[in-house]
């Protein structure tokens, strides 16, 4: 089943945390029927996707120290509210993990997508796991370990070798999205090449997603605190739109629905 029409519009993934500690404040774990409320208004202001998180995904060399999550904690957190988004509406729900346990039981509940951090790299099941349940899956750059000549050149062979490990185990490759990871083991000038120099991952033959909401290369360049990023962002998502981007991850979506509702009318025609 497909369920996008890469190029006719650029999608919006809704960010739903479900954890106390969010790197931008929004985590409201406590209150299931507060998520599912939230999730609905999101799908209500334009959001396509809605993305349901049960661990912060904030990387600790920008934060300090990151809380681990157990994959049954995360678990508990995540499925009651994908559960009951899955049968308010028919919107696509995808589930934030690296783990394979924790996507199986998502996708039970009704994901239709998993959005993976370590490019299905963490979890040796994650791959099998995503293939024989035809989700569609997006496969994030990451390392522990950064070090680049050319930070666009070097995400873009990261990515492109797994894609092929992703083909290989048996995903469609209709099924994948791959994200340059902005703010994941890169620095402010590196982010800003990747959001510059976004066409080029079009040569993957895949649909590009980006997350730049409320990030802190965009604190850092206006030196605004996570609460004030809106503007930052929607600079952020303007040009990734215009640089061929098919999907943004976003925090604040009525806003960018109308950005980049605008800015498709200008660069899609």
């Amino acid at each position: 089943m497909t369920l996008f029409d890469w190029g006719s519009k650029t999608y919006l993934m809704g960010i739903l945390n479900a954890t106390p500690d969010s790197f931008s404040n929004d985590g409201i774990h406590q209150d299931v029927d507060l998520m599912i409320s939230r999730g609905i208004e999101m799908l209500s202001r334009g959001a396509d996707v809605l993305d349901v998180g049960g661990e912060s995904s904030k990387p600790p060399s920008v934060y300090g120290h990151v809380n681990k999550v157990s994959e049954n904690e995360e678990i508990q957190r995540v499925v009651p509210i994908i559960r009951a988004l899955s049968l308010e509406s028919k919107a696509v729900i995808s589930i934030d993990t690296y783990k394979a346990k924790v996507a199986k039981a998502a996708i039970l509940a009704g994901a239709r997508m998993v959005n993976d951090i370590w490019g299905l790299g963490r979890d040796s099941e994650m791959a099998h796991l995503i293939a024989d349940t035809e989700v569609y899956v997006v496969i994030m750059h990451n390392t522990e370990f950064p070090q680049y000549k050319d930070v666009v050149k070097d995400t873009v062979e990261f990515l492109k070798n797994r894609v092929d490990f992703a083909v290989s185990a048996g995903i469609n490759k209709n099924k994948i999205i791959v994200d340059p990871g902005i703010g994941f083991a890169k620095g402010v000038e590196q982010n800003l090449q990747i959001l510059n120099r976004l066409h080029e991952y079009k040569i993957l033959g895949v649909p590009v997603m980006v997350g730049t909401s409320r990030k802190s290369t965009i604190g850092e360049i206006l030196e605004l605190p996570v609460d004030d990023r809106i503007e930052g962002t929607a600079a952020t998502v303007s040009v990734a739109i215009a640089r061929g981007v098919d999907m943004v991850r976003v925090h604040d979506v009525q806003e960018m629905y109308r950005i980049s509702k605008m800015t498709d009318a200008i660069v899609r025609g």
